[in-house]
């Protein structure tokens, strides 16, 4: 059997483990032959039996004088930068890397073989993971008849799947796409013990439909992850946006309000802060629908959470740029300075959970998402992943912004300040923006220009009720 030569870089807990894994498997191959640490008191020391050999600058002459055939990442906690460092070095080094599981794998002693890995995009965030408060959860949701809207998307399946851990008594998954939904309900009535999951095939657009499920559910808590998001594409067609993002959201208010739903919770996005896309727009306009509708004091809770990019959902660059280098690049960047803010799938759905179970209404929640990450530098990092060399192997070309694009994305408005919750990721925002007493009459100027898909109209009406956005001139050709 061939060996494989590897050094481990991280000599604490996982590092540790991993190298005791290996030496309860000889029959892996792994061969551990040397530790690489930032810590410089164990440098000249032995751990596991193995030597620590320096830091990271280390590495190359490790990888010469001990003939190492791969590299083991073992650092489960540390920021994403050193990830995409020692990932940097290794694509020098021509040399193959891999990366051990999560932080709560170690905390539970469970490093095994098997769950060593590639590295992944969600390894260059470094974010750290999320402890769920179970005594909040289960108030919220044990127990209740939940409803997701967008259940067949990415982060509306990732919420029916934190939904469904909290043991609710009906879990009904809402969409219109018969495939992606008909996957998210074999996979959660797989996991139920216990809980009913049903799957309602309906647009959100079609409110005599949604109105009959409602009657019938009777839901405590609605998700509300379904919407349009695309930037470019509702520049084209502003009117999807308006009736699925603003109209749709109104009708389903009411329906909370009709059968008394306990928490109504939406989830935002950063481009609806002094938004420059009739998307971003349009997103803003819902979270005041929210703002309007729990000033009257009614029994539902109405929030929204706002937050920025999920990694590797659909429509997200990572996919996008994965698909480009499949097929040889080049890997477009729209501007060479543009940049992101980014969290995993499964981090975004907790906190959005934790935030719907905070809420007393009337709350625009806003999620802690780090840095912003310079979308030219991860373009780089996928290539690099991928096992090939930007600017050598595979090209990026920087292609200029969109229609409706930003620079930078911003996550609150300047007449927002930001408060704390029990959450250290979740913050409140709290504004001295006051909804204009017409908020109604604007609503149906919107949803009125919408059916009858005008589009200089529906700008027009966006513009006159939110002031600071500032949006592009319709398409040409649109």
């Amino acid at each position: 059997m061939s060996e494989t030569r590897l050094l481990v870089v991280g000599a604490g807990s996982a590092g540790r483990m991993a190298v005791r894994e290996m030496g309860s498997h000889p029959e892996s191959g792994y061969v551990p032959v040397a530790f690489i640490d930032d810590d410089t008191t164990l440098h000249g020391t032995n751990v596991e039996g193995i030597a620590v050999l320096g830091g990271r600058e280390a590495i190359p002459e490790a990888v010469k004088t001990h003939r190492v055939d791969e590299i083991l990442i073992a650092l489960p906690s540390v920021h994403g930068g050193v990830i995409r460092d020692i990932v940097g070095t290794c694509q020098t080094l021509r040399i193959r890397f891999r990366i051990v599981p999560g932080i709560w794998e170690i905390i539970r002693g469970d490093v095994q073989i098997e769950q060593i890995r590639n590295v992944e995009p969600e390894d260059l965030l470094g974010r750290e993971s999320i402890v769920a408060e179970s005594e909040l959860l289960k108030t919220a949701y044990t127990g209740k008849r939940i409803l997701v809207t967008g259940a067949g998307g990415s982060i509306g399946r990732e919420l029916a799947r934190q939904a469904l851990l909290q043991k609710p008594e009906q879990l009904v998954l809402l969409g219109r796409g018969e495939n992606s939904l008909f996957e998210s309900e074999v996979e959660l009535r797989a996991a139920a013990e216990g809980s009913k999951v049903e799957l309602a095939l309906v647009d959100i657009k079609q409110p005599d439909a949604v109105a009959r499920i409602f009657d019938r559910i009777k839901p405590h808590v609605v998700l509300h992850a379904a919407a349009h998001k695309h930037v470019t594409f509702m520049e084209e067609y502003p009117e999807e946006a308006i009736l699925n993002n603003v109209v749709a959201t109104t009708e389903l208010v009411d329906l909370c309000e009709k059968v008394d739903v306990e928490r109504f919770v939406m989830l935002s996005t950063d481009k609806a802060v002094n938004p420059r896309s009739v998307m971003g727009a349009s997103k803003r306009v819902a979270e005041l629908v929210l703002l309007d509708r729990a000033a009257k004091k009614t029994k539902t809770r109405f929030m929204a959470v706002r937050f920025g990019n999920v990694l590797g959902s659909r429509g997200s660059v990572v996919p996008l740029f994965l698909k480009q280098i499949q097929r040889g690049g080049p890997v477009t960047v729209s501007h060479q300075d543009v940049e992101r803010y980014f969290m995993t799938v499964k981090e975004a759905a907790l906190l959005v959970m934790h935030a719907g179970a905070l809420g007393d209404g009337g709350e625009i929640f806003i999620l802690d998402m780090g840095d912003q990450i310079k979308i030219l530098d991860l373009a780089n990092d996928l290539i690099t992943l991928s096992g090939f060399r930007p600017g050598v192997d595979i090209d990026v070309v920087v292609v200029g912004l969109k229609s409706g694009e930003k620079l930078r994305e911003e996550l609150v408005h300047d007449f927002e300040t930001l408060g704390d919750t029990s959450i250290d990721k979740i913050q409140v925002g709290k504004t001295s923006h006051e909804i204009p007493s017409d908020f109604g009459d604007h609503i149906a100027r919107l949803s009125k220009a919408a059916a009858v898909a005008d589009r200089v109209e529906i700008r027009k009406a966006l513009v006159d009720l939110i002031p600071e956005a500032e949006l592009p001139d319709e398409p040409s050709g649109a």
